[in-house]
Formats: C-alpha cells, structure tokens, sequence
C-alpha cells in the first residue's frame, strides 16, 4: 500500500509540475513539449528521482493509446470549413510529402554514416512526420496569426501524416526481418486497403456518433464523456482488427464528428482538449523516462548532422515537390517546410524496431530522441522570427477590433408556443438541425424562464423566445416545429 502511495505522488507531482512548467511556453516560447521530455528525462535513471524505467512495450502501448485520443481530439477540434480550401495539398503533404522526406533522409544518412540504406529508410520512416500541436502553441504565445490558408494547411497535415508514417515504419520494419517478402504489388493493395478501411470506418463512425449523442438522453451529463471515449476506442480496435490503419479513423471520425451539431458540444469538446493534453504530457514523460541521458552524448554528432539534413534539405524537397501545383508563394512553402517539427510519434515509432528485437533498436532509439530534442529547440525557438522574416504573419486591422453592435437590437425576436401535436415534443434542440441563425434564447415553461441547452427537449405549451434575422429565416425554421 505504501508503494502505491508513493507511485500516486510521483504521477501526481510530475502532473502538476508538466502543467506549471507548461508557462514556460507562453513566457519563453519554449515548446510544451520539450519541458514534458526533460521532465521525464530529470526524473528517469540518470535524473534527480532515479525512477528505473526500460520496458519498451509498456511505452510503445502507451503511446499508441495516446495518440488514439490526441489524434481523436485534433479531429474533433478541426473545422472541415476551414481545411477544405486546402484538402488537396494537406493531403499530398500527408502522403507524398512523408515518403519524400523519408526517402531523401535515408539517402543523406546512407552516404553520411555505416547504416545500410534499409536501416538508413527506417531511420527516414520513423522521423518523417511532423507535430505541429508544439507549432501552434508557440504561435498562441507570440500573438501570431498566419496568412488565411497556412494555419488550416499545417493543422490539417501534422493531424493526418502520422498514419503514413506509421504504415512506411512497420513496412520497412517487415522489409529487414521477414525472410519472405510480399511483392510490391501486395505492399500497394495493403497500403491502399488500409487506409481504404480506415477512412471508411472513421466517416462511418464521425456520422454516428453525433446521431447517438442526441438521440440517447442520458440522465447524467458525466456519462455522455464515458460514451465518445468508448465509441473512439471502439472505432480504432475495430479498425485495427479488419487491417485497416486505426489512427486515421479515429482523426477522420473527429473531423466528421465535428460538421455536426450534437448535445454538449462545446463542452465534449473541451473535454477531449483536457484529455489530449493528459495524453500528450503522459506519453512525454514516458518516453523521457525511457531514455538515458547519459548516452545521448555518443550520437550527438551524428544525430544532429541528421537533424539539420532534415530541416534544410529532406523537410523542404518533401514540401516543394508535393506543393509543385499549388498556389502557395515561394514564401509560404518555406515557412512550411520550417514548421515541420517533430514530436512524440517519431520517439513511439523508434520504439517499434525494439519490439521486434532489431540489431541496431537502441542507437536508433537514442538518435531518433535526440533529432527530436533538436528540432524542437531549433525549429521551434527560432518560429516566430522565421515567420516575421517570411511575411507570413497578418495583422489584425482596426476594423477586426471594433466591438460590434447588440444582436438584439438589429435582429427580429418572435414568441412561439409549442403546440399538442407538435412532432418536436420529447426531442431536443440539436435533433432538430435549426439553421444557424435561428435561436432559441430562453424557454417558459409552467410560468419559468430558463436558457436551454442543445441536450433540452421540448414539451408541450412551451413558450419559446426566438432570434432571427428575417421573417424568411423565422419561417424556415418553424416548419421544424409543424
């Protein structure tokens, strides 16, 4: 019992200290990340706490249910309108873009160092996607806003290359050990069924879920967390069991999820920020935990002569040839190629190779962490001036700054009484897809006032206080009601 105890103040004191030490990001611009590694890394074996910690699998499965939840929690909080201009280049950059950088790192790695050039493609693979969460966090920070179609673009990638990286890892992974190779053509039908299904699956599912949130009417608010969580790790095993590639349907359900209104929206919403966060400083201080300082100074040099191959050569050569037909200017396709830093995926792939017991699984591991840590300090530090120096930052005018005028004193406000026969009686608000200017300010029921929610459901001789636009709008949005 007592060693419980003490386990529950080590977790619960390196919690506390990740979310204090996470100011450091907004005062210094320092990457939330960074401080969650070095946190686990002071307190591992050859830190101030001592913790031992060596079990591989224990990290990679950690890691695997942390990137279920952060990449689920990335979807649901992406506006499909605000990526659909950039649907096509987020996606090349998602796809092609990994393979470039992948294959122009093991090129550089193979003449530069004694690796072979498969082991040099997985060391490629493994560090080939980007987190740019560490990005926009550094940009919160500093007050900048970038051009209208780079914010979208970036997000849209780092929440959907981690699936590709992933799918090159265990392939090449498959490559080295398997004494029997499948035939290109297998690897092409794989790589295609497993995205196939995974895309299928998370629509399917990111259509579903807003349905049974509104139609279920649980008693307690507390159990509708209890349902996504559930429905999210539904979707990814099954996903994972019919060989389709789980990570991208649980980001894809989220997007999906996400075009739709359902009940406690906002505040599901912000539970899965809380939970992604939770994820992302646990998977960090695994991984920190995981590796011993003491031996990063033998790969240092070698790995940082991978680290600036891959921000000056393999990162822009990926972006510029997947953005050949794009719009974006000169400009803008080198802040992105800048913006590709890496994050935790890269260390819980450098992992995999341990798992299947690889020659070479631990100075792959201790570089892989260091291009990270390197990456994370240059790249990102350097962020904001970069930005500057490429003009891709937009000031917000005078006009965006003006507070604008009461709604209630430009919008038309109507009384409707909720009738017997009504079909709406037992439904709620969000069940009924109200158009979006059509609101339902309060509701008057048995002489009370009270301001509803999406989860309310209607009953008969309710009084409802209506805002509109125009008559037109009010019409529209009571033949819901009739």
């Amino acid at each position: 019992m007592e060693s419980l105890d003490i386990y529950l103040l080590v977790i619960a004191f390196l919690t506390l200290l990740s979310v204090i030490a996470s100011k450091l990001s907004n005062t210094f611009g320092i990457p939330a990340l960074f401080i969650f590694l070095g946190l686990g890394m002071l307190a591992g074996s050859d830190g101030v706490l001592g913790i031992h910690f060596d079990n591989v699998e224990i990290a990679r499965n950690v890691g695997t249910v942390a990137l279920i939840f952060i990449l689920f929690g990335g979807g649901l909080d992406t506006a499909f309108r605000a990526i659909r201009p950039v649907l096509k280049d987020g996606v090349l950059l998602a796809t092609l873009g990994v393979v470039l950088t992948a294959l122009v790192v093991a090129i550089g790695i193979y003449f530069l160092f004694d690796f072979s050039f498969l082991e040099s493609l997985l060391i490629g693979a493994i560090i080939s996607s980007t987190d740019a969460a560490a990005v926009f966090a550094i940009l919160r920070a500093k007050g900048i806003n970038l051009k209208k179609k780079l914010a979208p673009l970036l997000e849209l990638e780092s929440g959907s290359n981690d699936p590709m990286a992933i799918f090159l890892t265990i392939a090449i992974l498959q490559i080295i050990i398997l004494p029997q190779l499948p035939s290109v053509g297998e690897w092409i039908l794989e790589f295609f069924l497993q995205f196939l299904i995974g895309g299928a699956l998370g629509y399917v599912f990111g259509i579903t879920l807003p349905s049974i949130l509104n139609r279920v009417h649980l008693s307690f608010y507390g159990l509708y967390p209890v349902l996504t969580i559930g429905w999210v790790l539904l979707l990814f095993s099954s996903t994972s069991i019919l060989d389709g590639n789980g990570f991208l349907a649980v980001y894809i359900a989220g997007i999906v999820a996400n075009t739709k209104e359902f009940v406690h929206k906002k505040n599901l919403v912000g539970f899965h920020d809380g939970v992604s966060w939770m994820m992302q400083i646990t998977v960090f201080l695994v991984l920190g935990l995981l590796v011993f300082p003491s031996e990063l100074p033998d790969v240092a040099l070698s790995s940082l002569a991978i680290a600036f191959w891959l921000m000056f050569v393999a990162r822009p050569l990926g972006v510029f040839l997947s953005l050949s037909f794009s719009k974006f200017p000169f400009k803008d396709k080198l802040f992105i190629s800048w913006v590709g830093l890496r994050g935790a995926v890269p260390i819980v792939l450098a992992t995999y190779p341990f798992i299947e017991n690889f020659e070479h699984s631990h100075l792959i591991f201790n570089m892989v962490f260091f291009i990270v840590l390197a990456s994370i300090l240059i790249q990102g530090t350097s962020l904001p001036f970069v930005a500057k120096w490429l003009k891709v930052e937009v000031k917000k005018s005078d006009k965006d700054k003006k507070l604008a005028f009461s709604p209630l004193l430009s919008k038309t406000l109507k009384q409707f009484y909720i009738q017997k026969s009504s079909p709406v009686i037992n439904k709620s608000i969000v069940e009924l897809d109200l158009p979006l200017n059509f609101l339902i300010l309060l509701i008057n029921r048995d002489g009370k006032y009270f301001k509803p929610t999406g989860s309310t459901l209607f009953k008969e001789n309710d009084m409802l206080l209506i805002q509109c636009s125009t008559n037109k709008q009010y019409k529209m949005g009571l033949k819901h009601f009739m």
